[in-house]
């Protein structure tokens, strides 16, 4: 590869900088807090699929591959939705995850209907992804080097807390399906932090005035000829 000079002005305590930004923080807890609930399920697919639906070993792979296709369809078309609105594809990504959560809380004793949510589910969750990643983008201002691995590091910490607070809840007695509740929990909470950056920022907006429309350049002036009976005609262009 080529050598690239960079830049001498992106210095550590330049990026840093990013940190001082309120959106950006509040874009950090929607991907470890509403993501999480994402993951809060996928921890425990397999006892779910063996204890809950009482379906037999082998179908547990077949219920992650379900899983990981919606996964990638997700990831296909999630990046275009954000592309188009970010904000309809974020919030009604975290609508539909919270949605197939609560589902799956009362109907994941039937393994075909468990099948059809996960997969439902890690769709909905993909289009999170690289939403919440355009939306960091968008917000960290210059500083889109060091929000771009933010994202991850928010997305990790998510897939830490589901995974912790999904085997929480089955510690204490409650099932395996309880992570399913834990989850919609999560990604309600996800829901209000993106409804909240999304107000504050237009909110923002309105405060600004508006900026001065420069006026449009005049049309050139059309000589007028005055006719027989004293009205006006333009004048023939040659």
């Amino acid at each position: 590869m080529p050598r690239h000079p960079g830049s001498p002005e992106r210095t550590l305590r330049a990026e840093l900088r990013v940190f001082r930004i309120g959106q950006v923080w509040l874009t950090l807890g929607i991907g470890a807090i509403g993501f999480g609930g994402f993951f809060a399920v996928n921890s425990y697919v397999a006892p779910m699929v063996t204890e809950v639906a009482h379906a037999p070993a082998w179908a547990v792979p077949v219920a992650l591959v379900i899983s990981g296709v919606g996964m990638t369809i997700g990831n296909l078309i999630g990046g275009r939705l954000a592309d188009r609105d970010l904000r309809r594809t974020l919030l009604g990504a975290f609508v539909g995850t919270g949605l197939v959560l609560v589902l799956i809380g009362l109907t994941a004793q039937w393994i075909l209907v468990l099948a059809a949510l996960l997969f439902a589910l890690n769709f909905c969750g993909s289009i999170l992804a690289p939403s919440i990643q355009t939306r960091l983008m968008d917000v960290a201002e210059d500083n889109q080097s060091i929000a771009a691995a933010l994202n991850h590091s928010a997305l990790n910490v998510g897939n830490s807390l589901g995974a912790f607070f999904g085997g929480t809840v089955i510690a204490a007695g409650w099932g395996f399906v309880a992570p399913a509740w834990v989850g919609a929990a999560m990604a309600a909470v996800g829901l209000a932090l993106a409804a909240v950056g999304f107000s504050l920022v237009r909110r923002e907006r309105e405060l600004v005035p508006p900026a001065e429309q420069p006026c449009p350049p005049s049309s050139p002036a059309v000589p007028q000829l005055t006719g027989v009976s004293g009205g006006t005609q333009p004048a023939a262009q040659g």
